[in-house]
């Protein structure tokens, strides 16, 4: 009998509202504070279970990113390993979200791969086993698996759940690819942002340390970013290269994604403090 497939595996996008980094590590990682919010905007993945070890990914991403490289097979492996499950499956990937941009794309949906192989295979991890499981494949990956709008701490793995206003985004997607490693070896990197409570962050100004070294080095990132703070509030999310404004209603959004310069690409979604992920769970 054929196992069926389990489709329509969300992986959503992540935008970092604020980000500071307070020191660097002696291990070469740093010490951050940021606001972590998913958006409505998503990869996909589907799965299908195989009764023997055997993983295959079907991804219009191959010619890009090598197997052996990816967070998807990786993650897989990794539950496999870790739960000496004998199952395999087959994945297919919709990637919707731009690699390179700063909205987790890629920690995104290994995270998916992670709870929805767990559910499939029925290897019975909790989110604290699949989220360690997931910080060994990126610091980003815990809050995809997390579910949650999350405060974090540490590398980024210290989560702490938050509800901050879920307003419409404009993101925009510079056409470059920025490299967080790179960014956080510049010697010009600000590493010494005061760390506050939670309290008084969610209560000042956001920023992003980030953002002044990435405009300085990627003048395309600079241009988007002046272009859309002449309609709204904006920022950089994570190390680049997305920006993002933020409106009240989704036509105010729509309106000034309509005005875009054919050089740059952009799309429209909501914000959300419960992932798109944990819905599908849920319909399991």
């Amino acid at each position: 009998m054929t196992a069926p497939l389990s489709l329509g595996w969300p992986a959503p996008a992540k935008l970092n509202l604020f980000l500071h980094i307070n020191a660097r590590r002696s291990d070469g990682y740093h010490e951050l504070q940021t606001l972590f919010q998913f958006v409505e905007h998503c990869d996909y993945l589907d799965f299908k279970v195989l009764d023997k070890p055997t993983l295959k990914l079907h991804s219009n991403m191959s010619a890009v990113v090598a197997d052996s490289d990816n967070l998807i097979l990786r993650a897989a492996k990794s539950l496999q390993q870790r739960t000496n499950c004998q199952l395999g499956a087959e994945i297919w990937l919709d990637k919707r979200l731009p690699m390179g941009g700063g909205l987790g794309g890629g920690s995104s949906d290994a995270a998916t791969t992670l709870v929805a192989l767990n559910q499939l295979w029925q290897t019975g991890l909790s989110t604290t086993e699949l989220c360690e499981l997931g910080l060994k494949l990126g610091a980003d990956v815990p809050v995809f698996i997390n579910g949650f709008a999350a405060f974090a701490e540490g590398v980024g793995e210290k989560l702490q759940n938050v509800e901050p206003a879920q307003p419409w985004y404009l993101v925009l997607v510079p056409q470059v690819h920025v490299s967080t490693a790179e960014v956080f070896q510049d010697p010009d990197l600000p590493r010494s942002t005061p760390k506050l409570s939670l309290e008084s962050l969610m209560n000042s100004p956001w920023q992003n340390d980030c953002q002044r070294l990435v405009a300085k080095r990627y003048p395309q990132v600079a241009k988007t970013l002046d272009w859309l703070l002449e309609y709204a509030p904006s920022r950089m999310t994570g190390t680049g290269a997305c920006v993002f404004g933020q409106f009240e209603q989704e036509q105010q959004a729509k309106d000034v994604l309509a005005k875009l310069p054919a050089s740059i690409q952009g799309f429209v979604a909501k914000g959300a403090n419960k992932s798109p992920l944990m819905l599908r769970l849920t319909q399991c």
